[in-house]
């Protein structure tokens, strides 16, 4: 028998040529016997050569299909390679139009035991589909598979997904012979009962999960026990594929997953995550890109619950920019929405996100490329009766006076005003005073007003108007026997003084002044031999008096 004459040139997507029979391969393809004649046309060439874009599987497609050809519409068909001849068959419409014996029919066949095969050969074909996916799935194979996969999760699993079909051309698994009783696929019994086919499906493409997420019509209806468990499915889809990738590397096909995992998650809200679980999910799907709207509402979602944090769910990291080691733009942004959406809230949850956002601070301190404004942006974003002390705000200062020596005097002046002086303990307005970092006109209206606050307090909690004027009448000249006082400290009416004891409760208040203005004299003259030993001695000292 001789061989058959090779007068037909195929070029397969611009990657190969194919040195073939015209009349073989038009005996099985009514496409390619079209375009053969086209051709001729054309050409009026009687061995002509054809060119063939976007062939599903490339030259192996079109070898596979050239090897049926050749042997008589003949070609072992199997897991592996079904997705790959059926799309090829659909293609050149290697139909029974065209022949009797043809492939389109073999590989139908094939898959009509789909929901016969074992967990493996399911997802071995999906994945196979990946290089053709718009063939495969227009000619409703990725349907197929879906179904079936869906079938099987069902079978050994409490999740319950209806699905769907995504073709016409698709077949439900409600329709599928021997659905009652498919073979039962490997479970670990390490796994969740609704989490053990999670791992198993990484290995699927983006567009191919978008669909298999679609297939469930349960995913977005009131079911909210299967939207959990999906969503929980691309959470950690997308963390796999952050490990795989790396955050720098992960393609914008992930960019609409990570979008349904937020509308996931935010639909759910807190009674499906804590805090720090919705800290986990802003870790994963920030390196994909959020629109501005959905990262919004997941961020409204975590402000809300910012008491219920930790200084670990707080160090997010900054992703590079500007060299910074945190994100603080975040930080900063929680935390009004926190105050924002819980003006009404008890003092209680106030004041455990002050301690969180002071032990912040000093986290944060230490980094060099920290700018100022979000430093004082981070300290100033609280009120005041949030803290009932400023020590640690004092302290965060000063770690970050040291990571950044270079500050100005109007900078480091600036810091010191997120200070409440009135709320820093005696020990810390002494270290302030002796802080060399601190400027000196800070450390003075520290020292100032906490001696006032001191005398005030004692003032107001020393004897009566009566005990007052007892002591002047005994001619008491010392100056802690001048008090002031308002108010009668033995009559429970508390009714003001008489116009007499008003008038010399007005006399120790200027008497007072003149004290203070002593004070402020005296701590003028300690400012200014520190000042002198430091290098900046040249400069003016500021009037306090």
């Amino acid at each position: 028998m001789s061989e058959p004459l090779c007068d037909l040139q195929v070029h397969i997507n611009g990657q190969q040529t194919f040195f073939l029979s015209e009349g073989i391969l038009s005996k099985y393809s009514g496409k390619l016997r079209m375009i053969i004649k086209q051709e001729k046309r054309r050409t009026q060439i009687r061995n002509s050569g054809i060119e063939i874009d976007d062939f599903p599987g490339g030259p192996d497609g079109f070898e596979l299909v050239s090897r049926f050809c050749y042997n008589n519409g003949s070609l072992p068909i199997t897991v592996s390679n079904v997705s790959l001849l059926h799309c090829c068959a659909v293609f050149l419409e290697m139909s029974e139009k065209a022949s009797r014996v043809n492939l389109l029919h073999q590989t139908e066949v094939f898959l009509e035991g789909i929901f016969y095969w074992s967990w493996n050969e399911i997802l071995t074909c999906l994945k196979n589909c990946e290089p053709f996916f718009s063939c495969a799935e227009s000619c409703g194979l990725v349907g197929k598979l879906l179904s079936s996969l869906l079938a099987k999760i069902a079978q050994n699993s409490d999740v319950n997904f209806r699905s769907v079909s995504l073709s016409s051309s698709s077949s439900s698994p409600d329709t599928a012979p021997g659905l009652r009783s498919p073979p039962v696929c490997n479970m670990s019994p390490s796994r969740k009962a609704w989490a053990w086919w999670f791992q198993d499906l990484t290995i699927l493409s983006p567009k191919i999960i978008e669909q298999f997420i679609r297939a469930s019509s349960a995913y977005g209806s009131d079911n909210n026990s299967n939207n959990l468990v999906l969503t929980r499915f691309l959470l950690h889809y997308l963390k796999t594929a952050l490990h795989s990738h790396g955050s720098k590397n992960v393609s914008k096909e992930y960019r609409g997953l990570a979008g349904t995992a937020v509308n996931g998650v935010v639909s759910m809200g807190k009674t499906a995550f804590s805090c720090r679980g919705l800290f986990w999910v802003l870790r994963i799907v920030s390196a994909f890109g959020l629109s501005r709207e959905r990262r919004g509402a997941l961020e409204r979602l975590i402000g809300g619950m910012l008491d219920q944090a930790t200084l670990d769910d707080l160090l997010v990291s900054g992703g590079g920019r500007n060299g910074e080691v945190y994100n603080v733009n975040l930080v900063v942004r929680l935390i009004r929405l926190f105050v924002h959406y819980n003006d009404k809230m008890s003092l209680h949850k106030m004041k455990k996100v002050g301690e969180l956002i002071d032990m912040y601070l000093v986290e944060i301190g230490p980094d060099p490329n920290l700018k100022i404004s979000k430093f004082v942006g981070v300290a100033q974003s609280l009120p005041d009766f949030a803290r009932d002390s400023f020590d640690q705000v004092y302290r965060a200062i000063d770690i970050y006076l040291q990571s950044h020596p270079a500050l100005s005097l109007e900078e480091r002046s600036r810091l010191c005003r997120c200070l409440n002086y009135e709320k820093l303990s005696l020990e810390t307005c002494k270290d302030l005073a002796d802080n060399p970092r601190i400027p000196p006109r800070i450390a003075v209206q520290a020292l100032g007003y906490r001696h006032w606050t001191t005398q005030t307090t004692e003032l107001v909690n020393d004897d009566d108007c009566s005990s007052l004027m007892s002591s002047r009448s005994k001619g008491g000249s010392n100056s802690s026997d001048y008090q002031l006082v308002l108010y009668k400290g033995n009559d429970e009416s508390g009714m003001l003084c008489s116009p007499e004891e008003m008038k010399v409760n007005l006399e120790r208040m200027q008497w007072r002044v003149v004290e203070l203005e002593k004070v402020c004299r005296e701590m003028q003259g300690q400012v200014s031999r520190m000042v002198k030993l430091s290098p900046q001695h040249n400069r003016p000292l500021p009037r306090l008096c």
